[in-house]
């Protein structure tokens, strides 16, 4: 689908205005600049021509609190920034310095790296009230005007129902860098995502979305690379609407935005949702020790949240040093002008919001009806597509909290069944409240088990064949002495920690990444994946690889574990092809839509055998109208449970069980321990 073409209303209009914000170029070769500072005296374009030298040409317009002008000579593919001149007080929360050079926040490409130095900080680091004088331009990225047309074709948005959505976590480099069927140039790219090798993995498995690790540029930690490392994750944004140049392989030059577009429209036509992991919650600017690379130098105070009474000091619920400050109108514009860009050109299909708690504070506490929220619901662009929430942030964890028509990373999912499967006692309710959607979590408010995305691995602790073979962390290659990622993965690895040739050692964990799988893909709600975890992929025990842009992180393409594959692709066949497994709304235990729970005698479950803390197996039935009926059995014990079976004409659907047989006419079954069966009737 093309996106509609709105009328340029520079095309003919001899004067600069105010919006949009940014650089747009004009067909007689200026360029209409405008930029939001409410505490700016006046605001430089300093364009860069081909030989490298630099001129500056005032804003010389004033409406409202915009400044804007036409800049002559300009067009697709000018390198520019801003110098902004103001006041220079950081104690009353002002940092403008015109020897900064700025991004314009608007970019939507931007060419080149931070150069680590003193020179990109507006104070000298030894004196932080002092002006630092010296000029950065020499050490800072330059934005890109880019070429915005593109030939989208047919392209459609595949517009997959929230209920039959299956979520593919996954690292646009570390997806296809290895890959040995994606040509080389083009490995570790947006064109390589798009290749039809990359693909061709993506459908046979059976997800519908790629969600993408954050792709906005971003910026490299000055402390990692002194340690000779790279932030791989992304989670440190520079540019809220221009694609990671990185992953562009025909560079950063303004280039990397048709890419993206191409790889968009290549996933579209295989039927492939994508959802950007976005980071709004703060940006590369750190604390008031940090560098000034673009919004402290505009207008400090309008982008960030300052601690009131010390405006020099940054308050934070990110962790980073900074949060945006979501209760301004100017940073709340930003974030929803970016992602209406992110839609409406680059024709993305949804987001997943990194602490999206933090956005919806205003004042300080979170809010459901928080302005973000409230913009977000009324939007006639954004509320057509996925939105998902990290429902927490360093302040508060908000599980069930954000409005009915957000999903949300559910923490209650991944812990509990964590526990369920290394044996942990009384967690049998729990077991069963994450298998039917959470309604603990959102019955009480009307939301459904879709508003539920279930994981037990995602990029931020262990990858599942790292749960099953590790008992600590082994972070020793991030520089952190060990101390970073968190302590405890919950999870049962047979005894033995790491790699092993014990025979029965490794079929036990094979068996509890099956464990995991089933109970995570016939489970109600949506649930993701996180890429590589059908292939076995292992980062050898680091459950905090953020700064591992090497084969601790790349998929390993030739060690695939081609046996989990086909498990994991045959649970999506049957949760695709059966509507009983995957359920929109919370079922009652009556009706041709109905779960019910059994002990392992066929029995109902009662009160008792709820709160009996020694319990640790259960069926489940599980019914839909124009659907098979299916018997899910689930051991956690240590030895084999003998189950009473319904009556019906049940077969062996899928086992984590290799040896597991069904006869004909079965009556009871035995099923091993720590294994999960399911039947099908």
């Amino acid at each position: 689908m093309n996106t509609p073409r709105v009328s340029n209303p520079h095309a003919s209009n001899p004067r600069s205005l105010p919006h949009p914000l940014g650089a747009t170029p004009r067909p007689d070769g200026t360029l209409d600049v405008a930029v939001y500072s409410e505490t700016a005296d006046a605001v430089d374009v300093a364009v860069f021509e081909a030989d490298g030298s630099e001129r500056t040409v005032r804003l010389d317009e004033h409406t409202g609190h915009v400044f804007h002008g036409l800049v002559p000579d300009a067009g697709v593919g000018t390198r520019y920034g801003l110098r902004v001149h103001g006041p220079w007080d950081p104690s009353n929360g002002l940092r403008h310095n015109p020897a900064n050079l700025l991004l314009d926040p608007y970019a939507t490409a931007v060419e080149g790296e931070v150069d680590w130095s003193e020179d990109v900080f507006s104070h000298l680091h030894d004196e932080l009230g002092t002006r630092n004088d010296a000029d950065s331009a020499d050490r800072m990225p330059r934005c890109v005007v880019t070429d915005r047309t593109f030939d989208w074709g047919d392209d459609t948005p595949p517009r997959t129902r929230v209920r039959d959505t299956v979520v593919y976590e996954v690292h646009v480099k570390g997806f296809t860098q290895l890959h040995p069927d994606v040509p080389e140039e083009i490995r570790g790219t947006y064109a390589g995502m798009a290749h039809p090798a990359a693909i061709a993995h993506l459908t046979d498995l059976g997800v519908t979305a790629v969600e993408l690790l954050p792709v906005h540029q971003f910026a490299q930690d000055s402390h990692l690379l002194e340690q000779g490392l790279r932030n791989y994750w992304g989670y440190n944004s520079l540019s809220f609407l221009a694609p990671h140049g990185d992953y562009s392989s025909v560079g950063d030059g303004g280039g990397q935005v048709a890419e993206f577009k191409a790889m968009v429209k290549a996933l579209h036509a295989a039927g492939l949702e994508v959802i950007l992991d976005v980071v709004y919650n703060h940006t590369a600017e750190g604390n008031h020790r940090g560098p000034t690379l673009s919004f402290k130098g505009i207008d400090n105070a309008a982008y960030y949240r300052l601690v009131e009474g010390d405006e020099a000091s940054y308050f934070d619920t990110t962790g980073t040093g900074n949060s945006l400050n979501v209760g301004h109108p100017a940073a709340l514009q930003l974030i929803m002008d970016s992602l209406r860009y992110w839609v409406t050109e680059m024709h993305v299909d949804g987001f997943r919001f990194d602490l999206a708690t933090t956005l919806t504070r205003q004042a300080g506490d979170a809010e459901i009806h928080s302005a973000f929220l409230t913009l977000c619901h009324q939007d006639p662009v954004l509320r057509t597509v996925k939105l998902i929430a990290e429902p927490w942030d360093t302040a508060g964890y908000q599980v069930g909290g954000f409005p009915a028509d957000w999903s949300e990373w559910n923490g209650k999912f991944r812990d509990d069944v964590r526990d369920f499967w290394r044996g942990e006692p009384g967690t049998l309710g729990e077991l069963a409240q994450r298998l039917t959607g959470s309604p603990d979590v959102y019955e009480g408010s009307r939301r459904s088990p879709l508003c539920s995305v279930n994981f037990i691995t995602a990029h931020d602790g262990f990858t599942l064949h790292d749960l099953t073979a590790y008992e600590s962390k082994h972070n020793e290659d991030n520089g952190e002495d060990g101390n970073d990622g968190e302590s405890d993965n919950r999870s049962w690895n047979g005894g033995v920690e790491g790699e092993t040739d014990d025979e029965a050692v490794n079929a036990r964990r094979d068996r509890q990444r099956r464990n995991f799988l089933a109970t995570l893909l016939l489970s109600a709600g949506v649930p993701m994946i996180l890429g590589g975890d059908e292939i076995g992929r292992t980062q050898g025990g680091n459950n905090n690889a953020y700064c591992q842009d090497d084969e601790i992180s790349w998929f390993d393409w030739a060690a695939v574990d081609h046996e989990l594959l086909t498990f994991t692709r045959d649970l999506l066949t049957l949760r695709r092809e059966n509507a009983a497994l995957r359920a929109p709304d919370f079922r009652g235990s009556e009706g041709p839509d109905s779960v019910q729970m059994l002990r392992a005698d066929g029995v109902g479950m009662n009160d008792d055998d709820w709160s009996d803390t020694n319990a640790r197996s259960l069926a489940v039935r599980l019914a839909a109208q124009d659907s098979a009926t299916f018997l899910l059995l689930l051991n956690a014990s240590e030895g084999p449970v003998e189950f009473t079976v319904p009556e019906g004409a049940w077969t062996l659907a899928l086992s984590s069980d290799p040896e597991q047989e069904v006869g004909a006419d079965v009556q009871t079954l035995l099923v091993a321990g720590k294994s999960v069966t399911l039947l099908k009737c």
